[in-house]
């Protein structure tokens, strides 16, 4: 039994030793990806009155996806709204990256759009993505309550048959 136990023992120490290698790897391999992505962050001026403007475009869109959830007809424009501005962002950045001087004080529209597509397809992508859920939420809803209707229809055909 104690051959036993310190074999357990010895094991448990060595999945220990190897989450602990694991995690200390995953951590240092991450590393320069969050650096890097507090860099992108910090290297932006917030206070700009159009970044201000389009945070505060996404909030709205994100209000409206959520207050018109009940309204299929308001969810899909703004679905297609929102997969449109996606669609067209390599050219808003060709169009922004020539005019940034008018507007912005520093060049953030780089010629791989990293920019644009955080701070511009990335929340149009989430907000597609919630409409896309309740869209899905309320088809389930609605196939619920067509097959109670056609149970019901089955059963008033029955009661009507044996009458």
């Amino acid at each position: 039994m104690d051959e036993l136990t310190s074999a357990l023992n010895a094991h448990m120490d060595q999945m220990a030793d190897l989450v602990e290698k694991m995690s200390a790897e995953l951590r240092s391999g991450l590393k320069p990806a969050y650096d890097n992505f507090i860099g992108f962050f910090h290297a932006i001026d917030w206070t700009e009155p159009w970044l201000v403007g389009l945070i505060s475009f996404h909030v709205v869109l994100l209000l409206l996806a959520v207050f018109l959830r009940k309204n299929i007809n308001s969810q899909m424009f703004l679905f297609l709204l929102a997969l449109g501005g996606v669609y067209f962002a390599e050219n808003l950045n060709k169009i922004l990256a020539a005019n940034w001087k008018s507007f912005a004080r520093q060049n953030y529209f780089d010629a791989h759009g990293l920019f644009l597509s955080v701070l511009w397809s990335g929340p149009l992508l989430v907000i597609s993505i919630i409409i896309l859920v309740n869209t899905l939420f309320s088809m389930c809803y609605l196939i619920v309550r067509w097959k109670k209707a056609e149970l019901r229809h089955r059963a008033r055909l029955a009661r009507n048959k044996e009458d």
